[in-house]
This record gives C-alpha cells, structure tokens and sequence, in this order.
C-alpha cells in the first residue's frame, strides 16, 4: 500500500469494502448498455445512429453509450460529481467507458474518422462549486486510451437548473441558448466530433450542443456517454 493509500484510503462505493472503489465482486453487478435510442425520436436504434427520416442539418449523427445507468454506476457517478467530488474515480470510470464504446461496430466507423474529443462543459457557478468538468476529465482520460484529442469547442453561457426530474421538453427548454462556440477556436477546423458526457437521459444536451456547433462547421458529431438511463 503506498503513502496516499495509507494515507487516504479507498473503499468500494457500493459495498464499502477497502481496497478500490469498485471492488471485484461489485463490478459484476455493472451490465453494458445493449440498446440505443435515435436521440430525436427517442426510439429504438440497433446501430446507435440517428434515423434516417430523423436527420437534418444541424442534428447529431448518433450516439454510443457504455453502461446501463443503474445500481453501482449510479454510485460511482453520483460520487464522481457530487460530494464528496471523487474525481479520482476519472480512472475506473474511464477503463469502463473505454470497454463498452470499442464493443460498437459504429463505433468504429466513426472512429476511423479521426474525430477529436470535445467535453460538455459546465457553467462557470457549477465548476467553481465542484471544481472540475466531470466530462472534461473523462474525456481527457479517453484521450489517452483512444490517441484522440480533447479540445474544448463550447463554452456554457446559459445557468441552467439541475435536469433530473424534468421531462424531455422541459430539458429542451431548459437548454436552449445554454452553450456557444468558445472564442479564439476556429472550429470548422475541425469536422468531426465526439461530444463526451457522463449520462444520456434523453439527449437534450447533445441535441443542443450539436446543434450549436453544426451552425458553426462541424460535418459529423456523434455522442459519447458514460451511461445511459
């Protein structure tokens, strides 16, 4: 055990056994998300994309997601952005990103592409309180995993409430306006994206973040998410 470990010790967030935060028999109960919507339908989508009768200009071409946001990843995520802020589950749950999007066929496609990595940010109020971007530091960690860069394109100009409990148009509304193009960034430059979040619940971020950037470039975008509920 090193001087940190003894120091501050970590212990499963679901069962409290020390050791790690995700112990061995913990991470059985952790399944991989095996269905995907079309993020503007909200229907089925066997290969993650957005449908055909639902595309458009400025909409996202689709999204893959790796867990099912439930049980212990929802304890792993609630303490990864909310107290006690364990941004040092940035690993664990990375190595679970990693795992569950390179099962994509899709994937795949749209990785050989050679998109760079662009994390959903936070309002300035909401990074000061937590003091990181819970997506940022997922997506630079994927960064490494995938030999991708992460470039932050968008800027949150809006402060938005808190979206659990709202209904998918009362998400949409809440959102609206929330995001621009970071300044000083010509971002036609770059065109294709990933967007990385922590959880799809109904795709109202990655609508309008898609959405802003597309209006300023971007050919392709696809969502990449952590869980998906």
């Amino acid at each position: 055990m090193g001087l940190l470990d003894f120091l501050f010790p970590k212990y499963c967030v679901n069962c409290r056994k020390l050791g790690d935060y995700l112990c061995a028999n913990c991470f059985s109960f952790i399944s991989f998300a095996d269905n995907s919507v079309c993020l503007v339908c909200n229907r089925g989508a066997i290969d993650s994309l957005t449908h055909p009768g639902c595309k458009g200009k400025y909409i996202i071409n689709g999204c893959f997601s790796s867990l099912n946001y439930k049980g212990v990843v929802k304890k792993l995520i609630y303490q990864f952005k909310y107290k006690p802020y364990l941004s040092s589950l940035t690993e664990v749950l990375t190595e679970l990103f990693y795992e569950g999007i390179i099962q994509s066929e899709q994937f795949q496609k749209a990785y050989d592409q050679k998109p760079i990595l662009a994390p959903i940010p936070l309002h300035p109020s909401r990074f000061r309180q937590r003091g990181y971007n819970h997506a940022e530091l997922l997506s630079l960690e994927l960064s490494k995993k995938l030999n991708l860069p992460t470039i932050n394109l968008l800027k949150r100009t809006k402060k938005t409430i808190y979206q659990y409990g709202l209904k998918r148009d009362k998400r949409k509304e809440n959102l609206k306006n929330a995001f621009s193009p970071s300044p000083n960034i010509l971002i036609s430059q770059y065109p294709n994206i990933f967007l990385v979040d922590d959880i799809l619940t109904t795709g109202s971020t990655l609508l309008e973040a898609s959405y802003v950037l597309k209006r300023n470039g971007i050919k392709n975008i696809w969502g990449l998410t952590l869980a998906k509920d």
